[in-house]
């Protein structure tokens, strides 16, 4: 007889609410972290800290997921068909376009995905973690339990983890709980509480530290934290860029055409009663021909290389379909530090209210700059590179740390005899905070009244004027009694003076600006600092001021009133996070593609808010992370070398999508047509597809072709109705000479069905190959020369096609030898085809610049999926 049922064991309690020893026994670590050896194990069995899988398929389901696409699936069932019906001949040519077409995608794809990971993975952030006791560098991917983290103000939180040690340490947690502000964590004991969001001794993968410091051992990775659990909500598609926008639109435009196409077809020859199994296969190659079924390989090849020369100029990109969001930016939205200036400040002067040398204001700035363990600046690192009194006999209490909205930051400190609370940040706030000013020359101290509030708004003013950067500096005494809490308590402060920097112009800017400015990329400077230092810095620069609006007047705005004044301003002043956000949106309702260049921890919202995210190598992790390129060097002129790159790649895409559709499209057009006039079909349903073939493969070598220089001279937006138009205008031409080519086949030379065919295929291959060096350039083809990859493919396909007819394999595939006339007729159709296609290219072109519109003029209404498309010339 079975005994009393023993009760569940306990389940373990959550990390957060563990004992610290507990905890530390139980992942079988120490605050000392792992040895290397214990982590590659444990990696081995947890997997690596991602929340979403690796998605490195193996090359087996890569050919799976090519043959699910719905053109390929019918050529294999074409083929399988084919095979059926006995028609070995064609089932086998069909399934050899089907394993070349897609080998070539699936290859070229692994190739460029491989290439375009290795640079990403060359900026990856990585975490500062104790191994054998001692601090490394680990990427993320590679943090277990058990592991020991060191935190610091701009750092993401690598894991969900426990706080061994911290030190004014505050974390932002939007992410998780849409809170904004920062919450402080520290190493406590926690009895109670279920929600690890609200535990104040956890930090969360995802999240962000703000300022101060920490130790934290790694408790949770990867799918096991508070954001994997979330990850399907989290792991949604990112609003699609500009790009993913245009070849959506391109697939559909195409899908259209090509349905009504073959409907057409298909229809006419069962009302002709021709055999149904030759139909159906006329009608399925008619729509592979129509189809660019490259595209997706030649824009990932494309979009690689573009990423690779990027490298080589000293940009890597993190998302390939940022390259063209890039070469389409007509907007950078920029700081001024370290991408204007120099990036090297120093204290000029530490005056008093009257303007005086005061070392009693170096004495208090060094005093706070010393003790904040927040987010430091480069002024704090101007502040303590100049020297002070020093900080002996003084210790910290307390600490209100340095946030984008108060801009500015206190601390509590104390030597024996005095407490004092000592807070620096923007002038005009200090003034605002402090009731008393000095002390004077005597030691002291006078009220603040309405008369000397004036005299220091314009000293503070007068020193804006002439570039520098200003703090005010304050102070105030705090009894003892009054513990630690009053570091918050910044009112009633002694106004002690200024501290002033002087951050020099950088010597690439200017010739950088002027390069943006002529390729069509207007510059707007979005900066924390006051319009005087901005205003200055402008003027050295020999920028115009065209606007300014500052982050108050921005608070008073509505987003239509927004977008009017921000397309006119291009300075932005007192801003906040949240403003910069909101200025970028207002510029994109514009219809602009707009850039962000940022590095630090306020930067990541409007880097993501951006068309393109471009940040710093050196920049906090948060900035990188949510950056689409990271320059390596943090200048301008780099930057603009992307720029070019980035319409470069995209004018080859471009190349492409043009050639394709206009040649398919004419060649469609006239099968289409031909079949009503002709008791035969045009073309074999795998002539066809060895055409389509052929053609692309000449086209091959487009990512490496050499693009114009009028081309890269302006920002390059995707746009349907050139495509459209161009489609429709050169694939006219062609069917024109496909009909004058079928009146010869029939009139002089009484063609058959193989002759018509063979001479049809040897024509539609020449004019489809000879016109690629006309389309890939809006110059005169003797102006542009193409990449000799380009032209040897070209000639190489049209010397196949010529000489196929004579080979056993063209007779197995319906060919026979053409009369020797026949190429003499072929020469002079040829000839008048290019200089036809030469002149309506121009004409075309020529009429679409007569009649391009302006960029960016008009209030489009907000849409939930980006800015509205733009149907300007790329």
């Amino acid at each position: 007889m079975p005994g009393p049922r023993q009760p569940a064991p306990p389940a373990p309690l959550p990390f957060w609410r563990m004992p610290q020893a507990a905890l530390l026994d139980r992942l079988d670590s120490t605050a000392g972290g792992l040895g290397a050896a214990a982590a590659a194990a444990r990696l081995a069995r947890y997997g690596p800290n991602l929340v979403r899988a690796p998605q490195q398929a193996a090359l087996l389901w890569r050919f799976a997921g090519k043959l699910a696409n719905p053109l390929v699936f019918i050529l294999v069932l074409a083929g399988a068909l084919s095979a059926l019906t006995g028609d070995a001949a064609s089932s086998a040519i069909v399934g050899a376009v089907v394993v070349l077409s897609v080998t070539l995608d699936v290859v070229q794809e692994y190739r460029a995905g491989a290439a375009a990971e290795r640079l990403r993975q060359s900026v990856a952030v990585r975490a500062r973690v104790l191994r054998d006791g001692e601090p490394a560098e680990a990427p993320l991917a590679e943090l277990v339990p058990g592991d020991v983290v060191l935190l610091a103000a701009g750092d993401l939180v690598p894991c969900d983890g426990r706080v061994l040690e911290a030190r004014d340490c505050y974390v932002n947690q939007a992410l998780l709980t849409g809170e904004s502000y920062p919450v402080e964590k520290a190493a406590c004991e926690q009895s109670g509480g279920d929600d690890v969001l609200a535990a104040g001794n956890a930090v969360l993968l995802g999240t962000s530290v703000i300022s101060g410091s920490a130790r934290v051992l790694v408790c949770r990775t990867g799918q096991a934290t508070a954001l994997g659990e979330v990850a399907r909500l989290l792991q949604a598609h990112e609003p699609p860029t500009d790009f993913e926008r245009g070849t959506h639109r391109f697939g559909l435009l195409i899908l259209r055409m090509t349905v009504s196409l073959v409907l057409f077809v298909l229809l006419v020859n069962v009302l002709l009663q021709r055999p149904l199994l030759e139909s159906f296969l006329f009608a399925v190659a008619l729509a592979v021909g129509l189809t660019p079924e490259l595209l997706p390989m030649v824009v990932s090849v494309t979009l690689a290389r573009g990423a690779l020369r990027m490298a080589a100029a000293r940009v890597v990109v993190k998302r390939l379909a940022a390259i063209q969001s890039l070469g389409s930016m007509d907007v950078l939205c920029t700081d001024k530090t370290g991408t204007l200036t120099e990036a090297r400040i120093r204290l000029e002067q530490h005056l008093d209210p009257a303007g005086q040398d005061s070392a009693r204001v170096l004495e208090l700035a060094y005093l706070n700059s010393h003790f904040e363990t927040g987010l430091r600046s480069p002024l704090d690192d101007a502040i303590l590179a100049h020297g002070g009194a020093g900080a002996a006999g003084w210790r910290k209490i307390a600490e209100c740390p340095f946030d984008f909205e108060r801009r500015r930051v206190s601390v509590l400190i104390d030597n024996g005899a005095t407490r004092l609370l000592v807070v620096k940040g923007a002038p005009e706030d200090i003034l605002r905070l402090s009731a008393r000013h000095g002390p004077d020359a005597a030691g002291a101290v006078q009220a603040l009244d309405t008369a000397a509030r004036a005299a220091i708004a314009a000293r503070c003013e007068a020193l804006g004027r002439d570039g520098m950067r200003v703090l005010g500096i304050a102070w105030r005494e705090v009894a003892a009694e009054h513990g630690d809490a009053v570091v918050g308590d910044e009112t009633a402060l002694v106004f002690a003076g200024f501290a002033t920097f002087l951050d020099p112009p950088k010597l690439s800017a200017r010739p950088a600006l002027a390069a943006l400015a002529a390729a069509g990329v207007a510059l707007k400077t979005v900066t924390g600092d006051n319009e005087l230092v901005a205003r200055h810095l402008f003027g050295q620069l020999g920028l115009p001021v065209r606007g300014v609006l500052s982050g108050a007047e921005i608070d008073g705005m509505d987003e239509l009133a927004l977008a009017a004044r921000a397309e006119r301003a291009n300075l932005f002043c007192r801003v906040t996070p949240a403003q910069k956000s909101r200025i970028l949106l207002a510029l994109k309702r514009r219809g602009h593609v707009v850039g962000y260049l940022g590095d630090g921890i306020n930067d990541a919202p409007a880097l993501r808010a951006a068309d393109v995210g471009v940040s710093v190598d050196g920049a906090a992790d948060v900035a990188r992370e949510a950056a689409d390129m990271i320059l390596l060097e943090h200048d301008l002129g780099v930057l603009h070398a992307a720029v070019l790159e980035g319409r470069r790649t995209f004018g080859n895409i471009m190349k492409y999508i043009m050639m394709g559709t206009s040649s398919n499209f004419g060649n469609m057009f006239s099968m289409a047509a031909a079949s009503l006039l002709l008791p035969f079909l045009p073309m074999l349903p795998v002539q066809i597809l060895l055409n389509n073939l052929l053609y692309d493969l000449s086209e091959l070598p487009l990512p490496l072709d050499r693009v114009d220089p009028e081309y890269l001279a302006r920002p390059q937006p995707w746009d349907m109705v050139l495509v459209r138009d161009f489609m429709l205008a050169m694939g006219s031409v062609s069917s024109v000479f496909d009909l004058l080519t079928f009146y010869v086949m029939l009139a002089v030379f009484d063609a058959g069905a193989a002759l018509f065919q063979t001479g049809w295929f040897i024509e539609s291959m020449a004019t489809q190959v000879l016109v690629i060096f006309l389309i890939r350039t809006r110059r005169s083809p003797l102006r542009s020369r193409p990449h000799p990859a380009l032209a040897l493919a070209a000639l190489a396909v049209l010397a196949v096609a010529v000489g196929l007819p004579y080979t056993a394999l063209g007779a197995a595939l319906g060919f026979v030898a053409p009369p020797a006339g026949f190429f003499l007729v072929l020469a002079g159709m040829l000839a008048a085809y290019l200089v036809a296609v030469e002149a309506v290219k121009q004409c075309f072109f020529r009429r679409r610049r007569a009649g391009e519109p302006r960029r960016g003029r008009t209030v489009q209404p907000a849409r939930a999926s980006g800015p509205p498309p733009n149907q300007e010339l790329p």
